[in-house]
């Protein structure tokens, strides 16, 4: 079976994640997807707005309905510090047979030199770069494949700032993603 991982924060997760993953399945035969909220990452300690418990319950809601795409807790089970190479281990032992793809961001990719037993990532899993269309990546030795997904004009960081200043979100967030952020009150300073 084909498989991507996709991780990040996805605090909040928001409809560019969900397109992105679901172009990414489809253009690379991938069955499943499995989008792996962080507990805490190397490159963003400490900056999660929302704890992992909110943040994989979000991610939950919003990749219902969506067959190849999957919330995967691992990474908050282990809790610590969330490692890609660490995360691409584990899954190798539980799906031997499986193709596995990491699904990274152009800018991610650019920085793949300083991510933690970088040698061994390409050895677990093809590295997939994900670019908007028209935006090309240099050539990257680690990086197997780039790949153009639709441009979606969405962050993380702007839900956060409309919800704060209590600006609709309604564009940004699927509609359970942007109820479970009412409901919890999360992100409003």
């Amino acid at each position: 079976m084909r498989r991507g991982v996709f991780g990040g924060s996805f605090d909040p997760v928001h409809v560019g994640h969900i397109t992105v993953a679901d172009a990414a399945a489809a253009a690379l035969g991938l069955r499943i997807v499995h989008l792996v909220p962080a507990y805490d990452q190397p490159f963003k300690s400490g900056e999660h707005r929302a704890g992992p418990d909110h943040r994989l319950a979000m991610l939950e809601r919003a990749v219902f309905g969506h067959p190849r795409l999957v919330a995967d807790d691992r990474e908050i089970r282990r809790r610590g510090m969330s490692y890609s190479v660490d995360t691409l281990r584990e899954m190798r032992q539980e799906y031997p047979g499986d193709s596995l793809s990491l699904l990274v961001g152009a800018d991610a990719a650019a920085d793949l030199p300083n991510w933690r037993d970088v040698g061994e990532l390409a050895q677990l899993a093809r590295i997939v770069a994900l670019t908007r269309p028209g935006v090309a990546l240099p050539a990257h030795p680690m990086v197997d494949q780039c790949l153009s997904v639709p441009a979606v004009d969405v962050s993380a960081t702007e839900v956060r700032r409309r919800v704060a200043c209590g600006e609709p979100i309604a564009d940004l967030v699927p509609p359970a993603v942007a109820a479970y952020i009412a409901s919890h009150g999360l992100y409003r300073t």
